[in-house]
């Protein structure tokens, strides 16, 4: 047996320290690739972290709106439709004000109807469908008054449009610019309803059913429409009915739509006479009395201004 001589053993250590020498690279190699990965890592926390704080600030900047004035014959949150179709005129909330109360006249034998409405409500459909004519032929003969008030409970049910809040938008964009076609907007909003948990109308089809109503000053309310002039008015008014009381009533809050008001009485809507004119008008006359009488013409009331709590 022959052992390797001197030579070998030389070119065998420098293997070796060539092997020791590639360990150290590789290992420094690898010690620095971690540096940079943590280098990185904790950038892009950073990063995301002020990604994340930059949303919320968005978020919390677009939900906390500035105070803006709410829509010409809308003081007390609502548009009063009287003998003719004609609204009552009365001055916007102010930007940092609170809505005025229609005071009704408990004398008069003209009754008073307030409804609280959202324009993509089936249930309101239902109801409006039903009673239009006879409201309509009550309020053009003087017999009664009617008070809307568009609010937003069905906005979770558009898929993100937000369609019950742009919908009361342009109610509020009709009301400051047009209030007398109000009546009318609202029956053909009604007529071109869309389906609950759609996405709604699109705002281009809000100014035709404006234009299909005949609404004056269109080019203003179209511009109201899609700017949104009112949106800070529709989310407060909202909370407003949503939070209560409501005023010359027994109903503390709005919990639902329609909310009808006759004469300061609640109108107990049921899935049986929703679409029963004839049990609305009962209940009308069986709430305003003996002093009710649907075919006299009598004075439209003008409200007097007394501020909600």
């Amino acid at each position: 047996m022959t052992y390797g001589g001197a030579g070998d053993r030389g070119t065998k250590n420098q293997r070796r320290e060539a092997a020791r020498e590639k360990a150290r690279e590789l290992r420094d190699l690898q010690r620095k690739k971690e540096r940079r990965n943590r280098v990185f890592l904790q950038g892009g926390i950073v990063l995301g972290v002020l990604a994340a704080a930059g949303i919320v600030t968005l978020v919390l900047v677009n939900s906390i709106a500035p105070p803006a004035a709410g829509p010409l014959n809308m003081q007390s949150d609502g548009i009063i439709i009287a003998k003719d179709l004609k609204a009552v005129p009365t001055p916007a909330i102010s930007a940092k004000g609170k809505p005025v109360a229609t005071v009704r006249d408990k004398k008069s034998s003209v009754v008073s109807i307030r409804i609280y409405l959202d324009y993509f409500c089936p249930v309101c459909n239902a109801f409006e469908t039903a009673n239009k004519a006879q409201i309509t032929s009550w309020l053009k003969k003087g017999a009664a008054t009617i008070e809307i008030h568009p609010i937003t409970f069905l906005d979770r049910s558009s898929l993100g449009t937000r369609y019950s809040s742009r919908a009361a938008n342009a109610g509020g964009c009709v009301a400051n610019y047009a209030p007398d076609d109000y009546w009318a907007f609202t029956e053909e909003m009604y007529v071109k309803q869309p389906a609950e948990g759609t996405v709604g109308l699109t705002n281009a089809q809000i100014i035709d059913v404006a234009k299909t109503a005949k609404v004056h000053h269109l080019s203003q309310v179209s511009d109201c429409i899609n700017s949104e002039k009112f949106k800070a008015w529709v989310t407060a008014s909202t909370a407003r009915a949503e939070a209560g009381p409501l005023p010359d009533s027994t109903v503390k809050t709005v919990t639902g739509t329609p909310t009808v008001i006759v004469d300061g009485v609640e109108y107990p809507i049921t899935s049986d006479d929703v679409s029963s004119a004839a049990a609305f008008a009962a209940f009308v006359e069986q709430t305003a009395g003996a002093q009710f009488n649907s075919g006299t013409s009598t004075p439209t009331p003008t409200p007097t201004p007394t501020a909600t709590n």
